[in-house]
């Protein structure tokens, strides 16, 4: 249609004089060129399209910061990219590039921050949406899909279990669910607790936090609360769950410390709550739980924020330093012996180490930990 039209075009413009086939020409070329550039690209053309934006996005340097604030921002978002937003096949290449373990039964994976497990309201994009996509991607297009054998909070870095077989997947959620695993977790808290080792035992409840903005979470259910210096015991909510979680401090200064966490039950947002409501120390980043009363970001030390090189207006872009770096499976089906798992630490983590002036455990004080879960990822 559009050649037949400039052909025309030519031929009347050949019988008409030159200065009249000027103007058809002005008139006409336009239209050409805008008909052809709408015209569907064949898929080389496309690929080659796509090659120079990109091409072009990786040739223009990003501004240089000269606010060390701005950079510091700069930098935390950076090493908390949201991967919910990029396409499920990205996604999966990139969770293909965090295995820390594979064999004929499971696949294990370093979780990134801020990527759910689940999908839900406002999910955009979860790791169960792309475990088919990440089985072809392992063992070819005819790979069945991958399965779930537990789950870690959004804001949860580390050790995230897959299984190829759903009975396979059925018989990990069992370990768990008996507590057969043991699971370790390293966290970065705001203040020190006291005593620097223990056992937090106190039950954990959901309940409605009533205010302008009605929401719900976890807190504590003590079963004994003190009553004119006397301690007697509470009533008990039907809803409540056991919780046990033993804690070791590994590092600290007069504000902050780095704990080891080792949840003997796996309650619903168990560290968090313990460690905030329980030992008074939040985890760094926790802005959900940092305030029983509301949601909003965490009030930090004036000493932290200046450490951390941020003011308390930017504290929202701390992300949640909770990072699940050690698993141990017993033995399962074939396998014999037990499966010890160790995922490094996010670089935001060690970044945030080193400014709070916090120290790393030595391999010598971490022996059983071969693989050596203090570098960073």
């Amino acid at each position: 249609m559009v050649a037949s039209a400039c052909r025309v075009a030519r031929l009347w413009v050949r019988g008409s004089g030159r200065r009249v086939g000027n103007l058809l020409s002005l008139i006409v070329k336009p239209f050409c060129v805008a008909a052809a550039a709408s015209r569907p690209l064949d898929a080389q053309q496309l690929a080659e399209r796509l090659r120079a934006q990109k091409q072009e996005q990786k040739t223009k340097k990003a501004p240089v910061l000269t606010n060390p604030v701005q950079r510091r921002v700069q930098e935390l978002v950076r090493f908390t990219q949201q991967l919910q937003r990029v396409h499920p096949n990205v996604l999966a290449k990139a969770l293909s590039r965090g295995i820390v373990h594979q064999d004929k039964h499971l696949v294990v994976i370093n979780k990134p921050y801020g990527l759910p497990v689940h999908g839900g309201p406002g999910v955009q994009l979860c790791i169960s949406d792309v475990l088919p996509i990440l089985a072809k991607i392992l063992h070819g297009h005819k790979a069945e899909s991958l399965h779930l054998c537990h789950r870690l909070d959004k804001e949860t870095t580390g050790v995230m279990v897959l299984a190829w077989e759903k009975e396979v997947a059925h018989q990990v959620q069992e370990l768990f669910r008996t507590r057969q695993v043991a699971k370790k977790y390293w966290a970065i808290t705001v203040h020190v607790p006291v005593p620097s080792a223990g056992v937090v035992d106190i039950p954990i409840v959901e309940k409605q936090v009533l205010g302008q903005h009605q929401h719900h979470k976890m807190t504590l259910s003590p079963s004994y609360r003190m009553d004119n210096g006397k301690v007697v015991k509470a009533r008990t909510s039907r809803n409540a769950h056991v919780a046990v979680t033993q804690y070791q401090v590994l590092s600290s200064t007069a504000s902050s410390a780095l704990l080891e966490l080792q949840p003997i039950t796996g309650i619903k947002h168990q560290l968090r709550v313990h460690l905030s409501f329980g030992l008074d120390c939040p985890i760094l980043g926790d802005h959900k739980y940092s305030d029983w009363n509301k949601l909003a970001p965490q009030k930090l030390p004036a000493g932290t924020l200046k450490k951390l090189g941020l003011p308390q207006s930017k504290a929202r872009h701390i992300p949640l330093h909770l990072h699940a770096c050690q698993l141990v499976l017993p033995a399962l089906g074939s396998r014999e012996e037990e499966l010890s798992l160790v995922c490094k630490l996010p670089r935001y983590f060690v970044r945030s180490v080193n400014r709070l002036g916090l120290e790393m455990p030595s391999q010598d004080q971490n022996r059983d930990d071969k693989a050596g879960h203090w570098g960073a990822q």
